[in-house]
């Protein structure tokens, strides 16, 4: 269990905050009021945290290699999709019967995808730091094996408790949750000005207290990082050849 002892300023690396800070990024990409431009922002965030890590060692990944790392590919699930409809269509006659189920809907969709930008970049961060990823392996199948590593150590583990803390800083976030009642009010995707610096703010904030709940979960990224290595040694090791039976 994770001690209680204040975290130091500089506790983290300036990488990991970098991974942190797109990964806040990333779950606030729903309060886009456009269905389909907040999934293109979402891809955009993770691709450059991808390139962004891979630039921090002199690294340049083709565009492929770079979706892969980024999970471009994966569609948004259900939750995700659902949110985008609801953000889209009237809901005039059931407002007062709805408004719980959407604010807490919005709020699942950007935890989730802050969960799995979390736990994906900080697995890349730990892939390069060990050298399973250079300028070769870029260029081949290092990417597909690496994401696929990632893909399954995050399957092993049980993000609860990560998820938990994700929806608790959501839940007090103020951008967030004026922006779900806007659009619950005016469910009509309108244009809005968007205050930049408030904004900006906002994920600065939301970042320095996940790196706070980063700092408690030491442990489990530890554990993360274990099922890492034990699903990329099985996926690199040589195919041993099978002894004959001669029967």
């Amino acid at each position: 269990m994770a001690d209680s002892t204040s975290r130091p300023p500089n506790a983290v690396p300036p990488s990991l905050a970098r991974v942190a800070f797109h990964a806040v990024a990333a779950g606030l990409t729903p309060l886009i009021p456009v269905p389909f431009l907040d999934d293109y922002a979402l891809r955009q965030v993770r691709e450059q945290s991808v390139r962004d890590q891979l630039k921090e060692r002199g690294l340049k990944a083709p565009d492929k290699a770079v979706q892969l790392l980024a999970g471009s590919y994966e569609a948004r699930d259900l939750g995700g999709r659902l949110v985008s409809y609801l953000k889209a269509v009237a809901l005039f006659p059931v407002r007062k019967v709805f408004r719980k189920v959407f604010i807490v809907l919005w709020v699942k969709d950007c935890v989730d995808l802050t969960s799995t930008c979390l736990h994906h970049g900080y697995l890349l961060h730990h892939a390069l730091e060990r050298g399973d990823l250079d300028a070769a392996s870029l260029q081949g199948d290092g990417p597909r094996t690496v994401q696929a590593a990632i893909v399954a150590a995050c399957a092993r583990m049980d993000a609860r408790p990560i998820n938990q803390a994700l929806r608790r800083l959501f839940r007090s976030s103020r951008l967030l949750m004026a922006e779900a009642t806007r659009a619950f009010m005016q469910p009509e995707p309108t244009p809005r000005v968007p205050d930049r610096e408030d904004e900006s703010a906002e994920v600065r904030s939301l970042t320095d207290r996940l790196l706070e709940e980063l700092w408690e979960e030491r442990g489990y990224f530890t554990a993360l990082q274990e099922h890492y290595v034990r699903h990329l040694q099985v996926a690199t090791a040589p195919a041993t050849p099978q002894a004959a039976t001669g029967t």
